[in-house]
């Protein structure tokens, strides 16, 4: 009967211009990683794929919540093969913790988030024949604690770094667009050793969650922000977007559905092969705010 129900919702799926399954990953220890594929029914003809990163700071989230499906739902809308992971929540778990301990936890959780998506692009990679799927044309996505993770990813590939070890040899993302995301970097410096991947970067100048700029949680320890990620790629010519929406804040990590013709403006434009630099102030009074638009980083722990 359970094989039934599956088939049926799958041709639901379909009749609403995809196909949903999902696969396990990788496991850790008793923790198995899923990811949920998104077939389009049209997809598009150079077989790109988006993998999307679930945000809620290391503590809480889910590929499959409401939010993760409509994200997947609207890309595979565009012809896109969708794709949600897991990815361990090293910091569910954390209780109240002194400051100087709770940059050491959030290094640690985003080191196990960027081995899990290393984890999941590999598995994606061998099943790309299966899926339809242009290996040169993998596009990584996420919010907030996604959005974290996608850049640091691409960061570790770029330079070389044991974290990224589980990903193919020469593989690079096609883009990384993220919504509110930053660089987590331990000696207070960032850059790259070989390019990153063209990114597209969406933030609220006012972010106090995933800082717009740069929070300096110690002397060897900073969450650099868009704002300044960009400044670096600015510096070194890298390809980059940068939709900076004016006095909003964390709200903007989830904006991806009402951005996705941004979001395939920059896919398209990169896929040919164009070269682009682009910087925008945003003003858009119909982005609703949320429970996260005022709150800071540190609010955020402190309430967890």
């Amino acid at each position: 009967m359970k094989k039934y129900i599956i088939v049926f919702f799958m041709f639901l799926a379909v009749g609403l211009g995809y196909a949903q399954q999902t696969f396990t990953f990788a496991q850790r220890d008793t923790l198995s990683l899923k990811m949920d594929v998104y077939q389009p029914s049209n997809p598009r003809h150079d077989h790109s794929c988006v993998v999307y990163v679930f945000g809620g700071g290391f503590i809480s989230g889910e590929r499959n919540n409401e939010h993760s499906r409509k994200c997947c739902q609207t890309l595979a809308d565009k012809g896109f093969v969708a794709i949600a992971i897991d990815y361990r929540l090293f910091l569910k778990h954390a209780q109240k913790v002194p400051l100087l301990r709770m940059y050491t936890l959030f290094d640690t959780a985003i080191y196990q988030a960027v081995e899990d998506c290393s984890a999941a692009i590999a598995y994606i990679c061998d099943h790309a024949a299966q899926w339809n799927i242009d290996t040169s044309r993998i596009i990584l996505t996420g919010s907030s604690a996604g959005a974290i993770t996608v850049l640091q990813t691409d960061y570790s590939r770029a330079n070389h770094l044991p974290v990224a070890a589980a990903l193919p040899p020469a593989f690079r993302p096609a883009a990384v667009v993220p919504y509110a995301g930053g660089l987590f970097c331990g000696n207070c410096q960032l850059s790259y050793d070989t390019p990153p991947a063209p990114t597209c970067f969406f933030h609220g100048t006012s972010d106090r969650i995933v800082h717009y700029n740069r929070f300096r949680g110690s002397l060897c320890m900073s969450l650099f922000g868009s704002n300044k990620v960009v400044k670096v790629f600015k510096k070194n010519n890298y390809p980059h977007w940068i939709l900076r929406y004016e006095n909003r804040g964390h709200e903007i990590a989830a904006v991806l559905p009402q951005t996705i013709d941004e979001f395939c403006a920059f896919v398209d434009a990169t896929l040919a092969g164009r070269k682009m630099f682009y910087d925008a102030t945003c003003i858009d009074s119909s982005i609703k705010r949320t429970k996260w638009s005022g709150l800071s980083l540190l609010e955020l722990y402190a309430k967890h």
